[in-house]
């Protein structure tokens, strides 16, 4: 911790050295010694830009010797595995019927094959669940792939299907 300043010192500097040293020397209260009161009077006199040189300098020293923290990022090639995501052309509750499904392979961000949407309309649960395991089958000899992501639910009015008949539906209510 700083030194406090003293206040006799701190008020002689109003005054020139001649004066000062009348006032402070060996015919006044005779604490004046040259060389000290001297730097004591030009240090209190230019405290202030002298700190705040003094804390320019330090910041200064401080940014050049603290080394600039840089994060290093880097990317792990990760070998994701094929996935089939199922597609399930379906109204909102859970006991409406199926209008029709489509599947694609991705691995990563790159699609490997699609099997093209086939409308579900006539067909039993059974006959659905035979031509999933049939889809189920060709994955598994070309990709690996045992089991479909979990279903990804679309809309029926989003049906891909060229000559799907809601197609026509959405452009009588659209006019």
């Amino acid at each position: 911790m700083a030194r406090p300043i003293n206040p006799k010192c701190l008020a002689c500097i109003d005054y020139s050295r001649s004066e000062a040293k009348r006032i402070h020397g060996p015919r006044g209260d005779d604490c004046w010694k040259d060389n000290t009161c001297d730097n004591k009077r030009n240090h209190y006199r230019h405290r202030k830009e002298s700190n705040a040189k003094r804390k320019g300098n330090y910041a200064q020293r401080k940014v050049i010797t603290t080394p600039i923290e840089a994060t290093e990022t880097f990317s792990i090639p990760v070998q994701a595995p094929p996935v089939a995501l199922l597609y399930l052309y379906k109204e909102k509750p859970k006991d409406a019927h199926l209008h029709a499904l489509a599947v694609s392979v991705w691995q990563g961000s790159e699609k490997l094959a699609e099997i093209e949407a086939v409308h579900c309309m006539g067909m039993t649960n059974t006959q659905v669940n035979r031509y999933l395991k049939e889809i189920l089958k060709l994955l598994r000899e070309r990709f690996g792939i045992t089991e479909f992501e979990p279903p990804i639910r679309l809309e029926p009015t989003e049906c891909e299907i060229a000559d799907c008949p809601l197609k026509d539906k959405r452009h009588v209510y659209s006019a």
